[in-house]
């Protein structure tokens, strides 16, 4: 299996839900993740730090599900760091913005790696 998903994790989840229905959340997921990093950079630009939250714990709470780890765990430090995300111009909005699209980059490889498992 791809690096981008835990062979174990997925394994489990078709196991414990079933292949049909994994196949229904993993479209699910593809046609959701990027409302939610769109919001992501929105919410970054307007400095709503309640919606930046929102949209990195639901994408966190998401990738889990299928074992996308790397997404994941990068979505829970854009999480953390969203409790005060820094306005525009400030020394760590560059910083930010590289987090963000390290997020899209491993959403990329994640989308790619659930197409090929024949779910998407």
């Amino acid at each position: 299996m791809n690096a981008a998903i835990d062979a174990q994790i997925f394994t489990e989840l078709q196991d414990s839900a079933g292949a049909d229905f994994v196949a229904e959340l993993v479209q699910t997921f593809l046609e959701d993740a990027p409302t939610l990093l769109r919001t992501l950079r929105q919410a970054h630009l307007s400095g709503d730090a309640a919606g930046f939250r929102r949209a990195a714990h639901t994408l966190k709470s998401n990738a889990n599900t299928f074992g996308a780890l790397d997404l994941a765990e990068l979505a829970r430090e854009l999480e953390q760091r969203g409790q005060q995300p820094p306005g525009i111009g400030d020394a760590g909005d560059a910083e930010l913005a590289a987090r963000l699209q390290n997020l899209e980059q491993a959403y990329a490889h994640c989308a790619a790696a659930l197409r090929s498992l024949g779910h998407a």
